[in-house]
């Protein structure tokens, strides 16, 4: 049975024991009531900390005296609060596989606060894992260990590429036991995030008919993410164009590095244009486009090479959403029109991720004086490129990074993961005589070049293999493999002996029968 959050009071546990305020400013809760239910996460009976981001937090500019110790495992784990903190469970809505399911809710995750960062950027505090709420649908709100500590690994690595993310704060053990296929240990996480705003927050609102609400919520949106459209009389087209520019940027970042996110569904696009929920979401090994990982996407819905399309047709979704509040009269030719314009920015998102794209395969390629003209051209060396290392099953990562070896002069290395060196001749001679003619118009020397490459295409992501590794360990109580992966990732254009381990690609056994899950 659906929560109305305008029917029902205040569902509050017992408050737990405050601890000293974080500088919180919770604009969401006050300015948007009726948008979440108050509620607290449950206590946990033996909370220990297993992570915790000092970079993080020194960006935030928390005091790092609070969340130290018993005190800050107490935190962490739900325990304790600040006395400032308004923890609330956010509604949304969102198409799940395609389907829409009108209420889905923070099930599993409170927003404890926001906070204004040393750049003064807002950004949200967030519990994941911290109990059940009015969304629940009958889950235990719970989360396990290693989902807990995988959403620190890929938030990690993301940013370490420079792709926009949400990042984990902390991982605090719980000291209780969550029970999926097995007994596992239980963890909360503690997510930084620009919003949890989503497609999916919009869509629950439209789909209850509540006009106002989304006016509201689209109204705090502009103010929060976009402030330079408030008050512009075609502010809400904006927003929709805005969000569309954002996506096909990070969709691009995604496809450049071989991330799969698995579980595109309109509750996880973010309007911030942050990558949010890494539940069953993977790195590519040997190029394919039909690359799927996840368990439950069985028909390959948010494959690799349809992220681009799905994020298209999400924005489609929202532009739904926000017809409403384009027209003020019931006019047919107003409606047709406002239809119109969010129409064109929605056909409009191929060509902008193109583009997007394809700056960022200039950059992986090495062509840094590259010209409007050769944007045709360019675009089939990157396809071509790809083609090749689709038809050999070449290591997607290793490929681009040894490219960086063949600009310097050096191609042995390159050669070395094709099954058949001699494919590469055609393609290499075409790559090459471009980068001449790109160095010829003022472009970098070899050296240059290659040492460019190397800061754009990473040797260390995380690998699938070495993830699972991390995370069993993890598990069973040893944090020193997860540790060292994680630093690995956090340099994942650096060339150090001590991660050489993490740059290797698994056995092709390994990979073909890999899956990722969604850690619910």
């Amino acid at each position: 049975m659906p929560v109305t959050l305008s029917s029902l009071p205040l569902l509050l546990r017992p408050r737990l024991r405050p601890m000293r305020p974080f500088g919180f400013d919770n604009s969401y809760a006050r300015e948007l009531p009726g948008f979440y239910m108050d509620w607290q996460p449950a206590p946990a009976p033996a909370p220990s900390l297993l992570f915790f981001n000092d970079g993080l937090a020194d960006e935030l500019g928390l005091d790092e005296a609070l969340l130290g110790g018993a005190e800050g495992a107490a935190f962490f784990a739900g325990n304790t609060l600040p006395e400032d903190a308004q923890p609330i469970a956010q509604a949304y809505a969102g198409h799940q596989f395609g389907g829409f399911s009108p209420q889905l809710g923070d099930g599993r995750a409170l927003l404890i606060g926001e906070r204004v960062d040393r750049e003064g950027r807002r950004r949200d505090i967030a519990f994941k894992g911290s109990g059940r709420t009015p969304f629940s649908r009958g889950g235990d709100g719970k989360a396990a260990v290693g989902p807990m500590l995988r959403e620190v690994l890929m938030g990690e690595a993301m940013h370490a590429l420079g792709i926009p993310t949400t990042r984990a704060l902390a991982v605090a053990a719980t000291g209780e036991r969550v029970y999926r296929e097995l007994s596992l240990p239980g963890a909360v996480l503690t997510r930084v995030a620009a919003s949890h705003l989503r497609v999916g927050t919009f869509q629950y609102f439209a789909a209850q008919g509540e006009v106002d609400k989304l006016r509201m919520l689209a109204e705090y949106t502009i103010a929060r993410h976009d402030p330079a459209l408030a008050g512009m009389p075609d502010r809400h087209l904006a927003l929709l164009r805005a969000v569309a520019e954002r996506q096909a940027e990070l969709i691009a970042q995604w496809m450049n590095v071989g991330f799969i996110h698995g579980v595109m569904n309109t509750d996880n696009m973010t309007i911030s244009g942050e990558t949010i929920d890494y539940g069953p979401c993977a790195f590519m090994e040997a190029y394919d486009p039909a690359a799927v990982f996840s368990s439950i996407d069985h028909g390959g819905r948010y494959a690799y090479a349809n992220q681009p399309h799905i994020a298209r047709w999400n924005l489609a979704r929202l532009a739904e959403t926000l017809l409403p509040l384009m027209v003020e009269a019931e006019d047919d030719a107003a409606v047709q029109a406002a239809v119109a314009q969010v129409t064109a920015v929605i056909d409009a998102f191929p060509g902008l991720y193109a583009a997007a794209l394809l700056r960022g395969q200039r950059a992986k390629l090495g062509l840094f004086a590259a010209t409007g003209a050769d944007d045709a051209e360019d675009t089939a060396l990157a396809a071509d490129w790809l083609a090749l290392l689709h038809t050999q099953a070449v290591d997607f990562t290793l490929a681009w990074r040894r490219l960086a070896d063949a600009a310097e002069g050096d191609d042995a290395p390159l050669r070395a993961l094709f099954a058949e060196p001699s494919a590469l001749g055609t393609w290499l001679a075409g790559w090459q005589a471009r980068c001449a003619r790109d160095a010829a118009a003022g472009g970098p020397s070899a050296r240059e070049r290659a040492a460019r490459m190397r800061g754009v295409n990473p040797l260390t992501i995380p690998r699938n293999h070495r993830v699972e590794e991390a995370l069993a360990a993890a598990t069973e109580g040893d944090l020193a493999p997860f540790q060292r992966l994680l630093a690995a990732l956090r340099q994942p254009y650096d060339e150090a002996p001590e991660f050489a381990p993490y740059a290797e690609p698994a056995p092709a056994a390994v990979t073909a029968c890999y899956q990722t899950f969604c850690g619910t």
